[in-house]
């Protein structure tokens, strides 16, 4: 059953402390265009988690289709909720949420935020939702942040999001929260100190979550989630890097679902589904388990073959790398390393 919010005012409810869920964010890339988009493919990949957060909705009618799709995969009942259309220009964009039935309730509270500083050029939305095996409450915040002419365009947004961090705060006094989407701003830029001063952590720290055109490689560390680590414990978190899942390279993922990675958190317990299609399952698709050469920390670098302190700083100074036959630019990386490191298995894409 779809729900379309088109108010920004809503009523504050007594909430609770703790959630079970396992939550993710998507930018599923101009969902609703005429774009050859597989929703079936779409479907699988989001059918992995209890609500997702959909950014890049280009139409509700999209997120009903996926809806169905959703059911249809699942063999389950699911909901979803679509602001009204956000953006100063002809071009605008809504934002979903999609939950199953039998694992989250839909509380209230859905709102397009009331930017009277006129900061964001697609507010950010929100609702209160619970998780029903434990019964307790959450919001889950979307936005997309501009992407604009560079880097500079999307700081006044990022700094901007400490002040609707606190507003989420005042219109759900007590209730964790969940801000999620695509920033287009790797967590670790000066620009977060802000937020992270009101005692938000970044989900993912250090991968990256849109794909390369090069197979198996990912580029920006742009997706995440943000959360207050004293109001949330995360039984698991990461990116499900979708095309193992679904059985395409990166050229064929880019143009039949999205360029970028859905990310998620498994929340008081929650636990990510193993669904499979056409064999794979979602160990390959995980990026907890290797080392992203364009995401991966120094610590993480050194996890692989004849990579030293030296080389990690080397992968570190020359990023991005389009795939892993690159690393024979390094001093010492010849092809018998380099047959090496892949065989390791550790490292993302192979």
């Amino acid at each position: 059953m779809q729900r379309l919010v088109m108010s920004a005012f809503f009523a504050v409810l007594p909430v609770l402390a703790e959630a079970d869920a396992v939550v993710g964010s998507w930018n599923v890339e101009h969902l609703g265009w005429n774009n050859g988009k597989r929703l079936d493919l779409v479907a699988h990949v989001a059918n992995h988690f209890d609500l997702l957060a959909v950014q890049e909705l280009m139409a509700p009618a999209a997120l009903a289709r996926l809806e169905a799709a959703l059911e249809t995969a699942s063999g389950e009942a699911w909901s979803s909720l679509a602001s009204h259309a956000l953006g100063r220009t002809s071009y605008q964009e809504h934002y979903g949420f999609l939950w199953r039935e039998a694992e989250i309730d839909y509380l209230d509270g859905a709102v397009v935020f009331l930017d009277h500083g006129d900061v964001f050029a697609r507010e950010p939305f929100s609702a209160r939702f619970r998780g029903r095996r434990v019964g307790e409450a959450f919001v889950a915040a979307s936005v997309h942040v501009t992407y604009g002419d560079g880097v500079d365009d999307r700081l006044p947004e990022i700094a901007a999001l400490a002040d609707y961090w606190r507003w989420l705060d005042e219109a759900h006094p007590g209730t964790p929260r969940l801000l999620m989407g695509d920033f287009n701003l790797p967590p670790d830029h000066a620009a977060w100190a802000p937020l992270r001063a009101l005692g938000a952590v970044p989900a993912i720290t250090d991968q990256a979550t849109t794909l390369s055109t090069a197979d198996g490689a990912y580029a920006s560390r742009y997706d995440n989630i943000w959360y207050r680590p004293d109001r949330l414990s995360p039984a698991s978190l990461g990116v499900v890097r979708y095309p193992a899942l679904v059985g395409l390279d990166h050229g064929q993922a880019r143009d039949r679902v999205s360029d970028h990675a859905p990310v998620y958190l498994a929340l008081h317990g929650g636990e990510l589904a193993r669904l499979t299609r056409d064999g794979e399952g979602l160990a390959t698709a995980l990026a907890a388990g290797c080392v992203d050469l364009n995401g991966g920390s120094v610590a993480d670098l050194e996890t692989l073959p004849h990579i030293g302190p030296a080389r990690a700083a080397a992968i570190v100074a020359g990023r991005p790398w389009g795939d892993s036959g690159e690393l024979t630019r390094l001093d010492g990386i010849a092809a018998g390393r380099l047959a090496e490191i892949r065989a390791s298995g550790r490292l993302c894409g192979g």
